[in-house]
């Protein structure tokens, strides 16, 4: 069976599931240097998808449309070729405590010269099944709790046993925008509109926050202002927590509570404000999920899903393993809305059947396309081997290799990777892509090696916890080395079967070192690079290996 899930809003992806297996996932942001968060405005972009890799939209038994903003159902309106269309979906969130696997039917879905019916399912539904079914608890048919913390949504607990899932509460209420729309009042992207927020704003917050300290009594501010804002007896909260599903509203009400804060804490460094209000958060996460605990009988294993855009905070999901409260934790490498294609797949399979895992890959996504490369480019074989060496050197090399990984971070498919051993490595590379200074560059270890030089340095394949520098190792790989001596590392196993891994076992062979810097090869604001020529054109860095090739910037050229 074939089911085809589609994304439409921001991140928009297109994903197809072949009897449980994953075949692919197509984000919009990676084809053609798109923009970061691409939706698909158009469902040609359905069709191409389908065409790259052998099929018709005929071939699909099934689509499936993730849902979105409404209390009842959503609304969209796409083009097919040039002709408007309006298509109704699934509500943000499930309209009852067992209503996750409730959808709406739909039809009108009209991909080439063909009209299709569909279903769609709640957006939180989607990430739900994402993470559950790409879990290992789904392999072993253990009981997990789900959590999902989304812009527009408290964060919510959910509970799956494998044959059904439940609403079991709310954690607190703060939406998950209230973190980047801090950034609106205090620190190197403060702003004064207050008509959105920044998509990309809370992860470089993550990185600014270790310019800081957390100060007690800031936090205490900030604690005083939720409970009049959020979570009091108090009007502008009972109006908060009514009003959650008018994302207008609950958008003002977070500006609110932010210029409250502002006018208090106005002449507090910005960085140990935003360092203790990333505490506050933290603290509140971590406590109101220990009292969730205290009060839910579950059987079973205790193991936790952690999907939504705040599952990208890698702080947040640290402070969550460390607790104690879990046998395991798992977040994908998708937790935000680029996983929602491969969960509206999900929940039409686990509707049919139950929670049963499914077969996937982390480099899953767009296959690296031809182009023409500029002028100015010499091609040539280059072995892995060689490729070492030239990293060795100190240069750093733009690494394209197969099919690119899924979700927002570079993890070998599309990265440029360099040398960890020199400071000025960090600067480079932050310059050369437009990044801030404080910006942290991550590291990519030998699975078997991380122990060695992090804490804890357990397997991190898709670089979403917090990890310590040992001490022995700050001075040997500072480019990798956060403000706070953290670093966002990746691992992978020296086995891997993916050419990232056999470059860095040669490297180490080389230099004794089993860890390279990684970042995402990109045009600033766009999506990883489609081709080699993309990253030609782009043209900051002097070495570009694709696939077996490396292409080296002439003399003239460079």
């Amino acid at each position: 069976m074939l089911v085809c899930g589609i994304k439409l809003t921001h991140d928009g992806a297109i994903a197809l599931v072949e009897d449980g297996r994953l075949v692919f996932c197509i984000e919009q942001e990676k084809r053609n240097n798109n923009p970061r968060y691409q939706a698909i405005d158009n469902l040609d972009a359905v069709v191409a998808a389908l065409a790259e890799n052998g099929l018709n939209a005929r071939d699909v038994d099934q689509f499936v449309i993730d849902g979105w903003d409404g209390e009842v159902e959503s609304q969209f309106q796409v083009l097919s070729g040039v002709t408007p269309l309006i298509l109704r979906g699934a509500p943000y969130v499930e309209r009852h405590a067992e209503g996750l696997l409730d959808w709406v039917g739909g039809s009108g879905l009209t991909l080439g010269d063909r009209v299709f019916s569909y279903r769609s399912y709640p957006h939180v539904t989607n990430h739900v099944t994402s993470a559950y079914c790409t879990s290992t608890f789904a392999k072993s048919g253990e009981p997990a709790l789900c959590l999902v913390w989304d812009g527009c949504i408290f964060p919510r607990l959910y509970y799956v046993d494998g044959s059904r899932a439940r609403f079991v509460k709310s954690l607190f209420p703060v939406t998950g925008q209230a973190y980047a729309v801090a950034g609106h009042y205090f620190g190197p992207y403060k702003q004064a509109s207050r008509g959105s927020w920044d998509l990309g704003v809370a992860g470089k917050l993550m990185a600014f926050i270790a310019l800081g300290s957390v100060n007690e009594r800031i936090v205490a501010v900030f604690q005083k202002l939720y409970d009049e804002h959020f979570a009091g007896a108090t009007t502008p909260a009972y109006t908060f927590r009514a009003n959650i599903n008018n994302a207008e509203s609950s958008l003002a009400a977070v500006h609110d509570f932010f210029a409250a804060s502002a006018l208090q804490l106005g002449a507090e460094a910005p960085e140990d404000v935003l360092a203790s209000y990333h505490c506050f958060l933290e603290r509140l996460l971590v406590n109101e999920m220990a009292n969730a605990l205290r009060h839910l009988a579950l059987p079973g294993a205790r193991n936790l899903c952690i999907a939504g855009g705040c599952g990208l905070n890698i702080k947040w999901n640290s402070a969550l393993r460390q607790t104690g409260l879990f046998d395991s934790v798992w977040v994908p490498p998708f937790p935000n809305d680029s996983g929602s294609a491969i969960g509206a797949a999900c929940s039409e399979i686990v509707a049919q059947q139950r929670f049963v895992p499914l077969d996937w890959s982390v480099y899953s996504g767009p296959s690296l396309q031809a182009g023409d490369v500029p002028a100015g480019w010499d091609p040539s074989p280059c072995s892995i081997s060689e490729l070492a060496a030239i990293l060795a050197s100190n240069k750093p090399v733009v690494f394209l290799s197969g099919r690119s990984e899924l979700g927002p971070r570079a993890l070998g498919g599309r990265s440029i990777l360099a040398a960890a051993t020199s400071p000025e490595m960090k600067d480079y590379l932050n310059e050369i892509k437009f990044r801030e200074h404080f910006r942290p560059v991550a590291p990519i270890c030998l699975e078997d090696r991380a122990p060695d030089i992090f804490s804890p340095g357990t397997p991190d394949p898709y670089m979403l916890f917090d990890h310590q520098t040992k001490m022995a190792w700050v001075e040997k790989v500072p480019a990798v080395v956060h403000l706070d001596g953290s670093a966002r590392l990746q691992t992978i196993s020296r086995t891997s079967q993916h050419k990232v891994a056999e470059l860095l076992v040669e490297y180490e062979r080389l230099t004794g070192i089993p860890l390279l810097c990684n970042t995402s090869a990109n045009y600033h604001g766009r999506g990883f690079f489609p081709s080699a020529a993309a990253a030609c054109e782009w043209g900051r860095v002097e070495h570009i290996w694709c696939d077996g090739l490396l292409y080296r910037k002439t003399h003239a050229t460079a």
